[in-house]
């Protein structure tokens, strides 16, 4: 073999050892029961499988809520998160479109942000007015809501209502502050730890390209953002940095920082006070923003 070849050859995304191992473990972390009051249907959007989540009392049939889930762009799927998308679903009393996006090492960046373009197209394609359509994400999944609606900007397709982007990573370079400062205070992440799955999403691309990392985009005409993130977390200032370049776009923007809590802590509703009142705020501003009072 000569050496002198493989530097001319277009770089392939690193190996992640043990991925399936650690796909089906994150899954089983993840796992919540489905409400009693929602329905799970399968269903495909923009080509990709996606998990339907129907709640028995919805608002206005018209109106969507699609949600990106998280998982460092490399695991995570929408039956492993079913029963904590539902939460959004039955709260908020919207019909929910979890979208089965393709991941990295297997699909490095730009397959996962094409695959949201697609099921936000696809929603419009169908009839559902832009201004009925909410965007929610967690973690890698805020990253991909943020980098679909630049992608659909590009488009000239009309933005949706909003978007709610929990503990997103906005920054794959991973240049913030709290890389630093947060580290060994975050009980889930070293910076090592994100390194290579991000490494792994880029496949030798541009961390600072703004599809990759959204926070280096320019943010004008985006929709309304709702930002929640814990003051325990390394990706703290990706939340608190996207902020400040959303206010400076003139883009309406609520940052929400829980102190002393952990990345994406909203998964703990159950036994967590403060967690569950999250997932009630990203409810009640899905409401607002559609317009509709709501009872939470």
């Amino acid at each position: 073999m000569h050496h002198s070849d493989s530097a001319v050859t277009t770089p392939t995304a690193p190996e992640i050892p043990g991925i399936d191992e650690r796909r089906a473990g994150y899954d089983a972390f993840l796992a919540r029961d489905l409400p009693a009051d929602v329905r799970a249907d399968v269903s495909v959007l923009g080509t990709r499988p996606a998990l339907e989540l129907v709640p028995a009392v919805v608002e206005d049939e018209q109106a969507r809520l699609l949600y990106l889930h998280g998982g460092a762009f490399v695991m995570g799927s929408p039956a492993g998160y079913g029963g904590f998308t539902a939460q959004f679903a039955r709260r908020a009393a919207i019909r929910t479109i979890s979208l089965d996006y393709r991941l990295a090492p297997e699909h490095p960046f730009p397959a996962a942000v094409e695959d949201g373009l697609a099921a936000y197209r696809e929603l419009l394609d169908r009839g559902t007015p832009s201004n009925r359509i909410v965007l929610v994400g967690d973690s890698a999944g805020g990253n991909l809501v943020l980098a679909t609606l630049l992608a659909a900007r590009r488009e000239g397709l009309p933005m949706p209502a909003a978007a709610a982007l929990l503990s997103p990573v906005t920054d794959v370079a991973m240049t913030g502050e709290s890389m630093r400062s947060k580290n060994g205070v975050d009980p889930i992440f070293t910076p090592e730890f994100l390194a290579e799955p991000f490494a792994a999403y880029l496949a030798g691309g541009d961390p600072r390209s703004e599809l990759a990392s959204p926070l280096f985009a320019d943010l004008r005409g985006l929709p309304e953002l709702l930002i929640q993130v814990g003051s325990y977390e390394l990706l703290l200032d990706d939340a608190t940095r996207l902020a400040a370049r959303a206010a400076a776009a003139d883009v309406p923007v609520t940052l929400e920082v829980f102190a002393q809590a952990p990345h994406v802590f909203q998964i703990n509703y159950e036994s967590s006070a403060a967690a569950d009142a999250a997932v009630d705020r990203v409810a009640r501003f899905i409401r607002r923003v559609l317009g509709q009072a709501g009872t939470g």
